[in-house]
């Protein structure tokens, strides 16, 4: 595999957690969704009996693992750095991620603790997933010289990490030349801008789905409003992202915004999507696209990555991203806000 960054052997190494996500398609009648004021609810009748189909095999996900094999097929030399139980499902995760090329040395088999599965409720192209976090004695201790990366990715963690992210922040202190790309996931939103401020001053890369960003923020707004809300944060560039593949992104220089490409076709499934744009954005930066042309790059993996079930199945491979890219139309490009 060519190099794309000096480092030794990591160019970006994922960080977060990983799970395994099993998918329940459910039949459509039965079920349905209403909307109200509030939002939009899945309904399932209390008490029936659903019959489901019996043809999909658990998978490794959650955030770090479905951008760990993102990036790995564009071409980066990749690490994820996670915890796992000494368990059937965590000894198929570490085989899943060698299949993709994805390092291993930096996961931590935690044997007290049990692998998380996490229930994924497909309904037509949408889902509701039930989550679970396991107990981990979360604890960084740093890497060896040569597996220092030049990009580190932390992506969704636990609760109980908060601990763990300090001591992130401090070894990013000690390696400044180390940088950061953040994408906070749902415990760590919960937990504050002001708990985890060393991690959004320190990023080079903010990014956020539309949903994250708003709740950051506190209050729903009109693009330029979030993204100056987030840039208030210290940050060098933010990206906020939706579940069609659109954007917006901005630094102190420049505000931009590209539209979906994934209006073509309906999407199948969009499970992983907002990590399969984000983790692209990730990749395209580390192989050193300025941020406008780098926007063109996430749309079209979450596009392709929307047309399959599960997280992984559809993402992209380098030359068939470029392929896709070469054949756009020229108005598929970042336009100024």
């Amino acid at each position: 595999m060519a190099f794309v960054t000096r480092a030794q052997k990591f160019d970006v190494v994922s960080l977060g957690d990983v799970v395994t996500d099993e998918f329940i398609h459910l039949p459509e009648g039965p079920v349905r969704v209403r909307e109200d004021d509030d939002g939009r609810w899945l309904e399932i009748p209390l008490g029936t009996k659903l019959i489901i189909e019996d043809n999909s095999v658990p998978a490794t996900g959650g955030s770090a693992a479905n951008a760990a094999v993102s990036m790995s097929r564009l071409g980066l030399r990749v690490g994820l750095a996670s915890y796992v139980a000494h368990d059937q499902i965590g000894l198929d995760m570490l085989s899943s991620m060698h299949g993709e090329d994805v390092d291993t040395s930096l996961i931590h088999v935690d044997s007290p603790s049990r692998t998380v599965r996490n229930f994924v409720l497909s309904y037509g192209f949408e889902r509701t997933i039930l989550v679970r976090h396991a107990e981990f004695n979360y604890h960084w201790k740093g890497c060896r010289d040569y597996e220092v990366p030049t990009w580190l990715y932390i992506n969704s963690l636990g609760p109980d990490a908060l601990a763990y992210q300090d001591q992130l922040a401090d070894w990013l202190d000690e390696f400044s030349n180390v940088r950061l790309a953040f994408q906070p996931g749902t415990f760590q939103l919960e937990a504050g801008t002001e708990r985890l401020a060393r991690l959004y001053a320190r990023a080079e890369l903010l990014l956020c789905s539309r949903a994250a960003a708003e709740a950051i923020v506190g209050t729903p707004g009109d693009s330029s409003h979030v993204l100056d809300a987030l840039l208030t944060l210290a940050a060098k560039n933010v990206i906020v992202f939706d579940e069609r593949g659109g954007a917006v992104a901005a630094n102190d220089t420049e505000r931009l915004r590209i539209d979906s490409s994934l209006d073509s076709e309906p999407p199948l499934d969009l499970t992983g999507v907002g990590d399969a744009f984000a983790s692209t954005m990730v990749a395209a930066i580390v192989r050193g696209m300025p941020l406008r042309e780098a926007l063109r790059w996430p749309s079209v993996n979450a596009a392709a990555a929307s047309q399959q079930f599960g997280a992984q199945g559809g993402l992209l491979r380098y030359a068939e991203l470029v392929g896709l890219l070469d054949a756009a139309p020229p108005t598929f490009t970042a336009h100024s806000l």
